[in-house]
């Protein structure tokens, strides 16, 4: 698998890397753009910023390493 760090494209408009279970956070890349972390509530608002017609349930637009709209759990009182 690419290191999620690099900046090699994949074709896909997004790509989500793998589930991370140490953080409630997924890496996620833009086409044109590098890694960011983001949470849950962040993700939608976020790729629709980026592509306002974009097909989020569009596998060949988005791409999810695994796990497909999953986050890891996060706990009140986590940072």
């Amino acid at each position: 698998m690419e290191n999620p760090t690099t900046p090699e494209e994949s074709g896909h408009l997004v790509d989500v890397a793998p589930y991370d279970a140490d953080s409630r956070y997924r890496l996620v890349r833009f086409r044109g753009s590098g890694w960011e972390s983001l949470e849950r509530e962040e993700f939608e608002p976020r790729v629709r910023r980026e592509f306002p017609d974009i097909d989020l349930d569009d596998p060949e637009q988005v791409h999810w390493a695994d796990r497909p709209g999953e986050w890891p759990p996060w706990h009140p009182g986590e940072a």
